[in-house]
């Protein structure tokens, strides 16, 4: 795998990330048959109940510099645990994350993992600010968000969304 970085968990679980490619397709439906459908909703604000091949296509079709999606496995094994994306607006200073975990695997910091490592990644790119769009109702990513500094704001003319803010400083010395 080219690209892959290792992250730990704050629980010490080894996980491995990387881009995702042109022949991820399989990779990504496979990962969103195991995410709930509760968290699909979130992920897309929509009662989808299935991943569209077009949704994965906006995954692995991107240009790898205003948009990057990874996927997330846990060390020793090729089953996606949870695909992170982060894209950037047209003027190259706001990018906006979404994060999707594998059922199984909620609840070990994989979630947490992978935002911290997207506002690293969002930092290297030189954006000034991340943001996720949440449902009110999505409790377990409010907390994470929260837990990392975004600050909420309402969702204009959407009182049942939120709209959660993290302005980053430089890049830190060293990051991979």
């Amino acid at each position: 795998m080219d690209h892959v970085t290792e992250l730990r968990t704050r629980g010490g679980l080894k996980i491995l990330v990387r881009p995702a490619s042109l022949g991820d397709d399989s990779t990504l439906n496979e990962l969103y048959h195991h995410v709930s459908p509760e968290d699909l909703r979130f992920r897309f604000l929509s009662g989808t109940k299935e991943v569209s091949q077009s949704q994965i296509d906006l995954m692995t079709h991107v240009d790898h510099k205003s948009a990057e999606t990874y996927i997330a496995f846990i060390s020793g094994s090729d089953i996606p645990v949870a695909t992170a994306m982060l894209a950037s607006d047209t003027s190259g200073t706001r990018g906006e994350v979404a994060i999707s975990v594998r059922q199984e695997d909620k609840g070990r910091g994989i979630g947490w993992s992978l935002l911290s490592f997207l506002a690293d990644k969002a930092r290297e790119r030189g954006l000034e600010v991340i943001e996720s769009i949440e449902s009110r109702a999505n409790h377990d990513a409010l907390a994470v968000e929260k837990d990392l500094g975004f600050e909420t704001s309402p969702m204009p003319d959407d009182p049942s969304v939120l709209v959660l803010r993290k302005a980053l400083g430089p890049p830190a010395i060293g990051i991979p």
